[in-house]
């Protein structure tokens, strides 16, 4: 395990519940001051409970918003080292059944919301001449789809670039950027697959481990991407799927 470093301030957006709330808490056992931010109403005292320092309300598909998030976590604890963007939307339909304002909403909150949440802590980083990381959330639907998924599919897609064009663009100033691709993981965002026995019975049996994750697992992993053990990693994509994109086990799950 990494040796904590002092005073390292991570912001982690989509905060309040699901992946972003078990990064919270990860991180802050870790040792770090977690600045949470959500559009939950309640975000602060999810924060508090769960080891973070401050919940900040903002609504991350604006830019003013997350510069003023940034803004308040720098002026509250001096400076931002990390950044986890969790923060994201689900709304499947077909493509031809895709209306307008559906498509636009998942691009503003996954792509947007990640790349202005990114940039706001890369500027502060930057200005400031310290080194820091920026860990982006994908799927494994940044590297495939399934029916029904093309807004966010695409959004998911556009992040995985989003995260190797701007470790391009920061590994100069030492700012590693890397993108974390959860498969099925038991979440708020996927409640619905979850309370379909069926569905999450096919879902489960169709990764490798036999089974869906957990948001600690994924956790975990951006514990590292967040780490001095991760300091030579930049530009990559960890999949954190049970190894859905490794290849399909048939349904019998015989064994050759």
């Amino acid at each position: 395990m990494s040796t904590p470093v002092a005073n390292v301030v991570t912001i982690v957006t989509g905060a309040a519940s699901g992946i972003g709330a078990a990064c919270v808490r990860r991180l802050a056992e870790r040792g770090d001051t977690v600045v949470g931010v959500d559009l939950a109403a309640e975000v602060d005292g999810r924060v508090r409970a769960l080891g973070g320092a401050l919940g900040v309300i903002a609504d991350v598909s604006t830019s003013v918003a997350c510069d003023a998030a940034v803004a308040q976590a720098v002026e509250r604890f001096g400076r931002v080292d990390h950044v986890v963007s969790a923060a994201g939307i689900e709304c499947n339909a077909p493509a031809h059944e895709m209306d307008d304002d559906t498509w636009s909403l998942v691009q503003r909150v996954n792509v947007d919301g990640s790349f202005f949440m990114a940039r706001a802590v890369g500027r502060h980083l930057i200005a400031a001449g310290r080194p820091g990381s920026v860990v982006l959330l994908g799927s494994i639907n940044s590297a495939m789809a399934m029916p029904g998924q093309v807004a966010y599919a695409s959004s998911k897609g556009a992040v995985l670039q989003l995260g190797r064009g701007l470790a391009v663009d920061w590994g100069r100033h030492g700012i590693r950027v890397n993108v974390v691709g959860p498969g099925v993981i038991d979440t708020p965002l996927n409640a619905r697959s979850f309370a379909d026995p069926a569905r999450i019975g096919y879902y489960a049996g169709r990764a490798p481990l036999g089974r869906h994750g957990e948001p600690s697992e994924v956790a975990s992993v951006v514990a590292f991407l967040t780490s001095t053990d991760a300091s030579y990693v930049t530009g990559a994509f960890v999949a954190v799927d049970g190894g859905w994109l490794a290849g399909e086990v048939p349904p019998s799950r015989r064994e050759y």
